[in-house]
């Protein structure tokens, strides 16, 4: 059982930065690939950012929404047992609550179905 906790959401005018961070129960976070997602008011659940599990590797892999790429970057803290979102020249289209969440040997899904835990979801907005 892995529980998530998002915090860093908040409300920030367009083209500044958040850095949004999950923190995780257990001792096995390297195990697992950390997904981003976002959900805007009316609009289903969306992709934002993924990375890979990376036990005993140097290496992981991330990805990222088209919408995103070259503005936000995943980042995880295998030691603090924490994932990071930073999120620079944000949108007013970024505006959503953005969910945490955990995939055991995930390589990093941009399907929600992949994910086997779910944070509770923090608040961005970015007004214009």
């Amino acid at each position: 059982q892995v529980q998530l906790v998002e915090s860093g959401g908040g409300l920030v005018q367009a083209g500044g930065s958040l850095r949004l961070s999950c923190a995780a129960s257990g001792r096995t976070f390297s195990r697992y690939g950390m997904g981003w997602f976002r959900q805007a008011p009316g609009k289903e659940r969306e992709f934002v950012a993924a990375i890979s599990w990376n036990v005993g590797r140097t290496y992981y892999a991330t990805y990222y929404a088209d919408s995103v790429k070259g503005r936000f970057a995943i980042s995880r803290d295998n030691a603090k047992n924490t994932v990071y979102l930073q999120m620079n020249s944000l949108k007013p289209e970024d505006t959503a609550v953005y969910y945490c969440s955990a995939d055991e040997f995930g390589v990093g899904s941009s399907w929600p179905t992949e994910y086997d835990y779910w944070g509770q979801g923090t608040q961005v907005t970015v007004s214009s």
